[in-house]
C-alpha cells in the first residue's frame, strides 16, 4: 500500500462499484477473503457507503496490540461488522497512506468523489502505546 494515490482511486472505485448494494452486509461478508490488502480496501468503502447512507456522524476502528479490532459508528449506538485483525490493520495502512499521516496523532481532510458528487471527509488518526485508531467524520 504504497503509492497513495492508486489507494484513493481505488477506494473511490469500489465505492461506485459498490453503491447499489447493502454495505453491511458486504462488511460482514469480508472476513471470508482471503486478500488481505483488498479486503481492506472493499472494507473501507463499504464503510464509508454505509456512512453515506445512513447519516452516520463519525465511524472509528480500533485496533488493539491485543489483536482486538472494534468498530464504532456515530449515529446511534450501535457497533459495526469488524474486519478482524489482518484486515483492520491494512484498512489503517490504507487510510494512513492515503492521508499521508505519518504522526503519532493527527486530522486531515480527505477529498473523496462517489459518482457525480464529492464530499470531505475528516479523518483523525491515533497511535497510542499499541494500539491504533482512525476515524472518518462525515459531513
Amino acid at each position: 500500500m504504497k503509492d497513495s494515490a492508486n489507494i484513493h482511486l481505488k477506494v473511490q472505485e469500489l465505492c461506485d462499484c459498490f453503491a447499489t448494494t447493502d454495505p453491511l452486509k458486504g462488511m460482514s461478508d469480508i472476513g471470508r477473503t482471503p486478500e488481505e490488502d483488498e479486503a481492506a480496501l472493499k472494507w473501507l468503502a463499504l464503510a464509508i457507503l454505509h456512512g453515506i447512507n445512513s447519516n452516520a456522524e463519525k465511524i472509528s476502528l480500533t485496533t488493539g496490540k491485543d489483536g482486538n479490532v472494534k468498530v464504532a459508528v456515530e449515529y446511534r449506538n450501535g457497533e459495526l461488522p469488524a474486519p478482524g485483525p489482518a484486515v483492520g490493520k491494512k484498512v489503517i495502512e490504507a487510510v494512513r497512506a492515503m492521508t499521508h499521516i505519518e504522526k503519532e496523532k493527527e486530522k486531515t481532510t480527505l477529498a473523496f468523489g462517489i459518482r457525480n458528487s464529492s464530499m470531505d471527509l475528516k479523518i483523525k488518526s491515533r497511535h497510542e502505546g499499541g494500539d491504533d485508531r482512525i476515524s472518518i467524520s462525515f459531513p
